[in-house]
This record gives structure tokens, sequence and C-alpha cells, in this order.
């Protein structure tokens, strides 16, 4: 088992894009809910730990996390949570929606918001980190 765990995220996503190309379209507009209720519930399921998704992210780049800083990656967490979230159903609401909005949303939208929320987050944490607050 231990020499397959490298290569199965490869071996699902050949598997994902076989069914795909075997069957309709339909099929596929399923991926991005099925994406972003995995990465909802990942941000979610951490905040009920000790030390949340983000917060480990942050020491593993060799920060030390006191005071603001935690607050501040929790915080940043129920964000990224909620966010995922109204993404999900964003996702969910445009499998019933023509063919053009699925591909828009799913396909370019989503993806620019990601990052719109990124640069915002990356920005706040900049401004506050020269402040000395984190």
């Amino acid at each position: 088992m231990k020499k397959l765990k490298p290569v199965l995220p490869i071996i699902i996503t050949l598997c994902i894009v076989l069914i795909f190309s075997i069957k309709r379209f339909v099929f596929l507009k399923f991926y991005p809910p099925i994406c972003n209720f995995c990465i909802f519930m990942t941000f979610f399921t951490s905040l009920f730990m000790k030390e949340t998704i983000i917060q480990k992210f942050a020491q593993m780049s060799g920060d030390k996390l006191e005071g603001g800083a935690r607050i501040y990656t929790r915080n940043i967490t129920y964000i990224w949570a909620a966010f995922t979230f109204i993404n999900f159903l964003i996702s969910v609401w445009t499998i019933f929606l023509p063919e053009k909005y699925w591909i828009m949303y799913n396909g370019c939208i989503s993806y620019i918001l990601v990052g719109l929320l990124f640069g915002v987050e990356y920005t706040v944490r900049i401004i506050l980190r020269k402040r000395k607050l984190i």
C-alpha cells in the first residue's frame, strides 16, 4: 500500500478522465461540486481541531504562531470555509443551467474568485505584519 500511495492521485485522475471520455458531458458537470465540497470539508473539519489547516500550513512555512497570528489564521479558515461552501452551492446550481453558464462559472469565474480571495488575504496579511498585529 505504501508504494501505491504516491501514484494514487494519478490513478484516480486517469480513471476520472476515462469515465468522462466514455460517458456524456452530464457526468463532467458533477466534478466541480465534488471538488468544492471536498475542499470545503477540509477547511470546515479543521475548525474543530486544535490547529486549523491554515495554521498547519503557516507553521510548515516556518512561522511561529502566537496570539494574534493564531486568531488571524483561524479567522481566515472560517473565511475560506464559507467561500468554498458558497462556491460549492454555485457549482451545484450551474449543473441545472445551460452548459455555457456551467463552463463560464466552473472554468473561469470560480478560479478568478479564488485568486481574488487569495490576493486580498495576502495583501491584508502583509499589512497586518507591517503593523505588527500578527
